[in-house]
């Protein structure tokens, strides 16, 4: 039995062929259509979500699977107090695979290790979002026809976006990847990601804070809004969330060929005026989701379409 924690849990082999079983399941939808028919998953959603619960439970029933769950802490067994380790022992009599989003990090490892039934990491707190990381990838090989020779620009929150770092773990296992950190000061990369990621593979990369002094380098521009319920402090939220805003005239800058991601949900940081140009990618990316956890429910429950 099988688990998704982190993107590594993945070998690049691995990574690639459930890429392309996303790619196949996009191209022949029929044959896909009764392939999980008679299993269950369970979203257990501690910490509000709509793309990311709302997409794992399209996959399943798309698979011809169907689904159960709770989207918040408060009604489920979690505000009498329950451990998720017994939540999971719980919902293993229920289902046969589960998707954990939880505010505390190694909250879904913790499960795992009680678990019954493969459990897929749906986020948790600022550490690893490996879901939404695969549907990343899927996008950019989908766009730009490969995941190795880029040049990718990480813009905005860069201190507690999970979906960053997550990201960056993955791509790093590819040739030829260069970032562009794009964030103020007290945004800024974690140490511990520059020094033991990127500095330890020797992975060029560079830091700015204007983001039109990176726009015109790029093959990828992944834009993250400032995280309200990751700030501790009221005033420096505020103080932080415009400070990028996506615009027209910034689009100007960008090369024909660059596209524009974004894990969503966003808040001002990409204007909608935005959303016309051929280059905007984040909702064709939401899409993109759907197929890449149809492909890994299909993966972790080791069932096979012909």
């Amino acid at each position: 039995m099988r688990h998704l924690m982190s993107p590594l849990d993945l070998s690049v082999e691995e990574l690639d062929t459930l890429l392309e079983l996303a790619q196949d399941i996009e191209a022949h939808p029929a044959k896909y259509a009764h392939a999980c028919e008679g299993k269950t998953l369970a979203t257990l959603f501690y910490e509000p979500s709509t793309r990311t619960r709302l997409s794992h439970e399209a996959a399943m029933l798309n698979l011809g699977g169907s689904t159960m769950g709770f989207s918040s802490a408060d009604s489920s067994s979690a505000a009498k107090g329950e451990s998720v380790s017994d939540t999971i022992r719980t919902v293993s009599c229920y289902a046969d695979i589960c998707a954990m989003r939880h505010p505390k990090e190694g909250a879904p490892m913790v499960a795992c290790q009680h678990s019954g039934i493969p459990v897929i990491n749906a986020g948790d707190g600022g550490h690893q979002h490996p879901t939404q990381t695969l549907t990343d990838l899927l996008t950019i090989k989908s766009l730009k026809g490969r995941l190795d020779n880029l040049t990718i620009g990480l813009c905005g929150d860069l201190k507690f976006g999970r979906t960053v770092h997550s990201l960056i773990h993955a791509l790093v296992r590819y040739t030829g990847i260069r970032f562009i950190l794009i964030s103020p000061e007290e945004l800024r990369l974690p140490d511990y990601m520059r020094q033991d990621v990127l500095d330890r593979k020797q992975i060029p990369y560079k830091e700015v804070v204007r983001l039109e002094d990176a726009l015109s380098e790029l093959d990828i521009l992944y834009m993250t809004r400032v995280q309200k319920e990751r700030f501790f402090n009221e005033e420096d939220y505020v103080r932080m969330k415009d400070f990028y805003i996506l615009d027209r005239k910034k689009m100007k800058l960008a090369p024909e060929e660059m596209y524009v991601l974004h894990p969503l949900p966003r808040v001002n940081e990409i204007s909608v005026e935005v959303d016309d140009d051929p280059r905007a990618a984040y909702f064709r990316q939401v899409q993109y989701g759907v197929y890449v956890r149809m492909a890994l429910i299909l993966t972790l429950l080791d069932i096979h379409v012909e």
